[in-house]
């Protein structure tokens, strides 16, 4: 019997008239997917530098897809003003909790030209390519800071990025967060770039995947200021009523996994003047100098049993222990069976840096295995109950290996 075919699925883009001379390729680019609030329907976000219809930006458009069939791959390609794209494939999440999500994180990666590629450029894009081809994750997370800058040069840095991640993202759903990197006009090139669920423009939302509830939030909501303090409090009151639905025991029952990733860590490694390195971190604890005063979130996330935070931002690689107001958690034995905190991931070396800083690491109470050599984290979620991470190292001879691996055995998940 011969096996089934994957089903095609073709994406239309009408124009209404008119070219701007904005990039040499007038076709369809920078083309990659997102999840929706419905796991039967994908995302396609993808630019052509006209005007198309439908479009809530010049020049960018989005398309939902819907009615996939769960576990499925599909085919797709997008018609743009100067023909068809290549024809991209991506397999449709299964439906329900019980089976085994695949996840690659990045974060802090930049570009391979501009005023910032001599500092830092996406060394672990070939190896993270290749995974892709070889069909090992079922998303990508990008845990802020991405093309160093997107607004640069008019925007024509972000075009860059969104190319040079698409033999990625135009395959698996490619999540995000901003990071400070993206602060510039209040995140606008984050914002009308990236089309993630939830109505908030992609600062913050959640969705599911198997037996895991991801969280996406905004630390920098606490930093930048200057755009409103009622940031700070929208996302903090739909995060707890997030996290209070995630936790109805019906629903933890089901999905009992609580991943949250945001991108200034609480925990880190780095030497003194990085706030993650310090006890009253703002993130974690809030600031009362203001009135009201900022809430912080590591109460919230340590009440709500969140197993897992990952993080970026400091340019290197953090596992920490499980820890809860900077003290690691005693539970005896396996530190990493029933933890009772959050387990901390900093991965945040996606970007080769080349301005040859000295080592800023240092051992923090609450470090368990610190790296600063370039690389990208692997997440397998393998049941309800069993989870491993693994950092993956690469080098400029081509060489990926496994530098780091850690499984978290949890059967006692907070309900």
């Amino acid at each position: 019997m011969l096996p089934t075919p994957p089903l095609l699925l073709v994406v239309v883009a009408v124009l209404l008239g008119g070219v701007c001379p904005a990039a040499d390729n007038s076709g369809a680019e920078q083309i990659h997917l997102s999840f929706t609030d419905d796991v039967t329907t994908i995302q396609v976000t993808y630019s052509t530098f006209q005007p198309v219809k439908a479009s809530a930006r010049y020049g960018t458009d989005h398309v939902s897809l819907p009615g996939l069939c769960p576990g499925e791959r599909h085919v797709y390609q997008v018609l743009g003003p100067a023909g068809w794209s290549e024809v991209f494939w991506f397999r449709a999440i299964p439906e329900g909790s019980d089976w085994s999500p695949r996840l690659a994180v990045v974060a802090d990666m930049g570009t391979l030209t501009g005023i910032y590629s001599d500092l830092q450029n996406p060394s672990t894009l070939p190896f993270l390519v290749n995974d892709t081809r070889e069909d090992m994750y079922d998303a990508v997370l990008h845990v802020g800071d991405f093309a160093y800058d997107m607004f640069t040069d008019n925007g024509t840095k972000g075009d860059e990025f969104l190319r040079q991640i698409q033999p990625v993202a135009a395959h698996l759903p490619y999540m995000t967060c901003p990071g400070n990197h993206e602060q510039r006009a209040n995140f606008s090139n984050y914002k009308n770039r990236f089309s993630m669920a939830g109505g908030t423009e992609g600062m913050y939302y959640s969705f599911n995947m198997g037996p895991v509830h991801f969280i996406s939030i905004s630390t920098e909501f606490y930093y930048f200021l200057e755009y409103g303090f009622e940031q700070v409090f929208s996302q903090y009151n739909w995060l707890r009523a997030d996290l209070a639905a995630a936790n109805q025991r019906s629903i933890r029952n089901v999905r009992p996994w609580i991943v949250l990733f945001g991108h200034r860590p609480m925990y880190c490694s780095h030497k003194p003047n990085h706030a993650c390195t310090e006890w009253h971190d703002r993130l974690r604890v809030g600031e009362d100098e203001f009135k009201p005063a900022l809430p912080g979130l590591e109460h919230l996330l340590v009440s709500s049993g969140v197993d897992l935070a990952l993080w970026a931002h400091e340019h290197s690689y953090h596992r920490s222990w499980p820890v809860r107001d900077g003290t690691v958690t005693d539970t005896g034995g396996d530190p990493y069976r029933n933890p009772g905190a959050p387990v901390h991931i900093t991965a945040a070396s996606a970007g080769r840096s080349t301005d040859k800083k000295p080592d800023v690491l240092q051992w923090m109470p609450w470090t368990a295995h610190r790296s600063s050599t370039e690389g990208y984290t692997r997440l397998s979620f393998h049941n309800a109950t069993h989870m491993t991470i693994e950092q993956v190292a690469v080098g400029e001879d081509g060489a990926a290996s496994v530098i780091d691996t850690v499984t978290i055995i949890n059967d006692q998940h907070f309900t």
